[in-house]
């Protein structure tokens, strides 16, 4: 390997190097394009959507598929050529799937433009964005749910053990872990929404 190419080695050989389990690789990409990302995700994103999610958040999920798929051998960069292109388009996507999410009829922004009071509040309480999401998220499964299911996933989610919930509930421990199954099953599915 020449001098130049361990100075500045190009986007193909960054990505070869990646695919052969190079852990450095990965981050001379990641340090190449994050700060390209974050102004693309800065700069496409309406005001009304930047108290629903940070543009770090987006940058994170577009690395995260990249370097998912480009172990799977996905993807390809002619010698030369740079990773850009297919960072900006995976981090439009990625930009116009969270506003599609947060513009969705139950959690429209239209509707909650107050949430400048409750930003407040968050900020106040430390809580960061992706915890806010997560919250939003799980608020919103268990409204759909029936109230003795909300019960034992309220229990859970306050730390408390399925031998305990099963016991206070009256519900059989086989219930209780079925419903909180179904729930993290529902959760997960969410969450892959917004990634």
């Amino acid at each position: 390997m020449s001098t130049n190419e361990e100075s500045q080695p190009s986007d193909h050989s960054l990505l070869r190097r990646y695919r052969s389990g190079e852990q450095e690789a990965a981050t001379r990409i990641y340090l190449r394009y994050a700060q390209r990302l974050y102004g693309l995700a800065m700069a496409r994103t309406n005001p009304d959507l930047q108290t629903r999610f940070d543009p770090e958040d987006i940058v994170q999920s577009v690395f995260r598929t990249f370097f998912r798929r480009a172990r799977d051998g996905h993807y390809q960069v002619p010698d030369g050529d740079e990773l850009w292109k297919l960072f900006l388009v995976i981090g439009l996507n990625k930009i116009r799937d969270v506003a599609s999410f947060h513009r969705a009829e139950k959690r429209s922004v239209e509707k909650t433009t107050e949430l400048t009071g409750d930003a407040k509040h968050i900020a106040a309480s430390g809580e960061t964005v992706a915890e806010t999401t997560l919250r939003l998220v799980v608020d919103d499964l268990l409204e759909k749910l029936p109230e003795n299911q909300r019960e034992i996933i309220r229990l859970r989610l306050d730390g408390t053990q399925v031998t305990e919930i099963a016991e206070r509930t009256q519900r059989s421990l086989r219930t209780v872990e079925r419903t909180l199954q179904k729930f993290r099953e529902l959760l997960h599915q969410q969450i892959g929404n917004l990634s």
